[in-house]
């Protein structure tokens, strides 16, 4: 079942997580994290004059409270809706990228990027191995939406060095 969570100009502003707190600790409080897989998506309405040509991601107030959230919930891209480009979004608000507006592809910094994936797979593989979730095949499939292909002797590694 999808999730919303609506943030507006005001809450953006002041940095006023409450909108995505009270529904992450519910879907926390009730157990569903693992039925709540990839069903979170943002609506987010920000002001801004029309002849503001930038993307959300490429406005500052609107990537600070998304590092913000990323802070207190670093594992949060397990519950986003992959398959609608809530996981692409968000990415776009921690990772340093272009987007290309005839086309509208995001181009990530490469090396930015492959940080941004490692670091998520070391703090997903632990918070998923807590909430007794098999993580390996949901790990490998979130690195490869970005084209990116995790060998299975990197996770053989971090499981034989838990945290």
């Amino acid at each position: 079942m999808p999730i919303a969570i609506s943030i507006n100009t005001e809450q953006i502003n002041k940095l006023d997580l409450s909108p995505a707190k009270s529904v992450i600790e519910e879907i926390l409080q009730t157990g569903a994290s693992a039925t709540s897989e990839q069903q979170l998506s943002f609506q987010i309405n920000y002001d801004r004059p029309e002849e503001d040509p930038r993307e959300l991601s490429e406005i500052d107030e609107v990537r600070l409270w998304f590092i913000r959230l990323d802070t207190l919930y670093p594992w949060l891209p397990f519950l986003l809706n992959w398959q609608n480009g809530e996981l692409a979004r968000y990415t776009a608000m921690l990772v340093p990228h272009e987007f290309h507006p005839r086309s509208h592809e995001i181009q990530y910094n490469p090396q930015a990027l492959e940080l941004y994936i490692v670091q998520k797979i070391f703090v997903l593989t632990d918070w998923l191995n807590s909430q007794g979730i098999p993580s390996k095949s949901k790990l490998k499939a979130m690195a490869l939406t970005f084209g990116i292909e995790m060998d299975d002797a990197f996770f053989d590694l971090i499981s034989t060095n838990p945290v």
